[in-house]
Formats: structure tokens, sequence, C-alpha cells
């Protein structure tokens, strides 16, 4: 059973070349969504699943973090706000304007005025927007040394048909970095599906000398363990990514699993209850124009610039980001509404797309291959009072010219005849112009 529920989840790695298909990457090919969970939510999955983490608490108040950490001691601490975003090591809060949202000290007395400095401000890395992520917790854990940092990770994969392990003996950077410069210091191991998920031993190890590079028995027994608790975390909660980035070795040769990023394929949450209950609480913390997206179940990525974007079809989504920069314009967001658009999807993407006050023009563009044109064109009119900027529209494909003339009757809508003619009116009323 678990085999088969593998093999049905596999999907392609998607060469991330342009500004499109880096968000596709984001989104996914298909009309679903994937959850992410924060690091502290993962450290807590990990250890109840066998895997060795940092000793770790976390703060949600001032009110409470100090009865909650009276117990806590430690000879350091960590301090990690919790967002989901990468980069909170190089990034700043915006209110407090301190620099880096992971702080080390051996001084307890420093925990509380560092967690001050985090809670409720927005921490800006290069992974969110400019306004930051809002941070309402804090994990406080044990910092550990690493004599030495490694990277693992466990992903679907459909050239191998199933999982497979990625391996490399440089952790605790970016991995992308080190597949580009040193592309042979990534190890790739298929793993084989079995009804009681155990691998083999033999091969445990052989990974971790491999892949690992590790020589020194006692380490490669440890390291081998916790990859068998990985592969089973990663089959018992219908995971589509497990990466553990530093998988680190202490001076005392202990293996622990550092940081972990961790995500579902929704289409599996009728086996996983608890997920729902996780991803409500991160939703809290979201912001607003997401939490309307999941609810609304469309595709949606905010973005810093000013011209939103509305069109059904993440390959046509793409196109339209990258010719909007072609005319050196900017897109404020990703948002695909999928194939069947009606009058209520149109006044749901007007609603999250006008939220966003950076926003200046909204560029429309759809393909009425399986809707008729003439029903995007009705649900626009209907809906086109929500916007109070200019809203440039471009259909093509069933009944277009008939859909285009009710268009052209209604002021405030701006008809474009293809998509280069609509980027450029798009370019244009964004820069006032």
């Amino acid at each position: 059973m678990a085999t088969r529920h593998l093999l049905n989840r596999c999907y392609t790695l998607i060469d991330k070349a342009s500004l499109g298909q880096r968000v596709w990457s984001l989104c996914g090919s298909q009309q679903r969504r994937f959850i992410d969970l924060q690091e502290y939510q993962s450290k807590k999955i990990m250890s109840e699943n066998g895997l060795t983490v940092q000793r770790f608490k976390v703060v949600e108040s001032l009110e409470n973090a100090d009865s909650n950490l009276s117990d806590f001691t430690c000879s350091e601490y960590v301090i990690k706000a919790q967002v989901l975003a990468g980069g909170r090591g190089k990034g700043y809060f915006k209110k407090s304007g301190m620099k880096g949202g992971v702080k080390l000290t051996k001084d307890k007395k420093e925990i509380l005025p560092l967690v001050k400095n985090m809670l409720n401000d927005h921490l800006v890395t290069a992974q969110t927007t400019e306004e930051g992520a809002l941070v309402r917790k804090v994990m406080v854990a044990e910092a550990l040394d690493i004599d030495k940092e490694y990277y693992v990770a466990i992903l679907l994969d459909r050239s191998s048909g199933g999982p497979v392990l990625v391996a490399s003996q440089f952790g605790g950077v970016n991995i992308e970095e080190v597949a580009e410069k040193t592309p042979e210091a990534i190890h790739k191991f298929p793993l084989p599906l079995t009804d009681n998920q155990e691998l083999d031993q033999d091969y445990l190890k052989h990974i971790a000398k491999k892949g690992l590079g590790l020589t020194d028995p006692e380490v490669i027994d440890r390291a081998a363990k916790e990859i068998a608790n990985l592969f089973k975390l990663f089959v018992n909660i219908d995971a589509t990514q497990i990466e553990i980035n530093p998988f680190g070795l202490t001076p005392e040769k202990k293996v622990v699993c550092f940081d972990a990023k961790i995500q579902f394929d929704e289409n599996a949450s009728f086996r996983q209850g608890w997920v729902k209950e996780l991803e409500e609480e991160n939703l809290e913390k979201e912001d607003p124009r997401q939490v309307l997206a999941k609810k609304y179940n469309l595709n949606f990525v905010a973005m810093d610039g000013n011209i939103g974007c509305f069109v059904n079809g993440a390959g046509l989504a793409m196109a339209t980001m990258d010719i909007i920069h072609h005319h050196a314009g900017s897109p404020a967001n990703f948002l695909d509404v999928g194939g069947g658009v009606t009058q209520d999807g149109v006044e749901k993407a007007f609603h999250i797309i006008t939220q966003d006050p950076k926003v200046k023009v909204i560029l429309v563009n759809i393909f009425g291959g399986i809707v008729n044109c003439e029903t995007v064109a009705a649900g626009l009119i209907a809906a086109h009072h929500l916007v109070n900027v200019p809203l440039i529209v471009r259909l093509e494909g069933t009944n277009q010219k008939s859909a285009m003339k009710m268009l052209e009757t209604v002021p405030g809508i701006i008809t474009a005849s293809d998509l280069d003619e609509a980027a450029q009116k798009a370019v244009k009323a964004a820069l006032g112009s």
C-alpha cells in the first residue's frame, strides 16, 4: 500500500530558469498546493518519529516566556524567529531594526530581550516580500557545536520511479550553489520501496560512506540509523520532500538533524488528519492574500512588483510574467485561477489582488479553451467595480471577438488584441504615463 501511494505522488523536479519557471516550482504544475511547516513543527515531528534533534522550547508571548524557559538549561542557546521563509540569519526586522532572525547566546538573561525584538515584528529575508513575514513564535533551542555539516534530503523523483535520497558532504550552505559549482559533490540514491519501509543496512551504510564521506564506523552506524528513520517518516506522513540541512556531526560523534524543511502532498491529507491542524495554525501567520488564495483554492504567490496578474493556467501565467519583465515592468503576483473561470472566480481573484496597495494596474490574460470568452467577459463586467486601478484585458479563444466587443462598451476596461500589447499597456499604466 505504501509503495502504491508513493508511486502515485511522483513528480519531476523542474529546472528553474525563467521567472515564470521559478514560480512554477513554488506552485506546482497542477492545481494543488503544498503544506509547509515551520522549523519547530518539523523538529517536533522528527523527534516523535525517532530522529535526533536539539532540545527546544517555543515562545508565543512575552507573558509566558519566563515560565516556559525557567527549567530549560543549556550551556548555549540559539534563538530563532519562526516564519515560513529561508535566509532568516541574514534577514532584518522592520520595527526593531535588529539584524538576523537567528541569534546565539550563552547568557540566559539575554534570551528575553532577543525574543522581545523578534515577536510581533516583521522579518525581511531574501525569500519574503519587502513587508517581511510576521513573527508570532520564537524557538529557543540548545545550541550544539558542529564538527562537520552535511546535507541530506529525501524527495520524489519520476526518473527513479519513487523516492530518492540526495546527500552531500557540503551542508549548512545553499545546496543549489553546491550543485552549480561542484555537481560531483551531490550524490543521489534511489530508495527501494518495501511494505515494511525497512532499508537494507548495508545500503544505508553505503549511503553514509559514499554520499556523506563518513569513515568512522561508529558515526556511520549512527548516520545509517538516522537515514532509516528519516525514510520511515517520509513514507508515514506522505511527504513530498524532507530536507535536513545541516545534518550535523557534533564533537561527541552525535549525529543530529539540526534544521529541516518538510513538505506534504495535500492530496494525501485525508490520511493525515493532524496536518490540517498544523496548517490552520500556520495560516494565522501568513499574508492575508495567501489565506484567501488557499480558501478559494487558487495558486497565488506574492511578488514585489506593481502589476497585478490574473491568468488562467500556470503556463500562461509564467508567460505573462516573463513578457511583463521583457517590457521593463514588474509583476505584483502570480495568480492562476485555473481552467474554469466564472463570475465568482473573477470576484475572488480581484479581492485577492486589490489587497496589495502596491498594485497600480491589473492585467487579465485569459485563454478561452475550456471556458467561453463571453462568460469571462460577463464576469469581468459584473466584477470590475471592485477594481480601482486600470484594468487591462486580453482574451483569446472561443467567442473572442464578441467577448471583446462586450468589454469595449465598459468604461474603465482597456482591451488588448494580444499579450504583447496587453503587457505594454499594463507597464505604461503602472508608470502613470
